[in-house]
């Protein structure tokens, strides 16, 4: 399994729960459509966490690099509704900040 995370914040005056229900929407969407496995919305309590990191942590989780790619390409046609779920999620942040990690040890790791 790969994991894309993304961090961020809100940009002010946007509405955290609507944000949370935009998500849900986007990639709720890739889900449906095979494009990923799961995704996972997070938010920072406490104010704990590293300097740099947005309030925001979301996960994405797709069987491999392949199945990224093949959302990555969904998303770039910026056409019909995965556009206007991606825009209205994208509108909503700024201070993006990302990463890729995998499981580990994963199926291609000799023993």
């Amino acid at each position: 399994m790969d994991l894309y995370h993304i961090w961020c914040e809100l940009k002010a005056g946007e509405s955290d729960l609507a944000f949370a229900d935009n998500v849900a929407r986007y990639l709720g969407s890739l889900k449906a459509s095979g494009l990923i496995q799961g995704f996972r919305l997070t938010r920072r309590k406490l104010g704990l966490g590293p300097d740099g990191l947005g309030d925001f942590h979301i996960i994405v989780e797709t069987n491999d690099l392949a199945q990224l790619d093949a959302a990555f390409r969904k998303v770039a046609t910026r056409a019909g509704e995965v556009e206007v779920a991606h825009a209205a999620v994208y509108r909503a942040v700024e201070n993006l900040r990302f990463a890729l990690y995998r499981d580990f040890p994963d199926a291609e790791r000799l023993r």
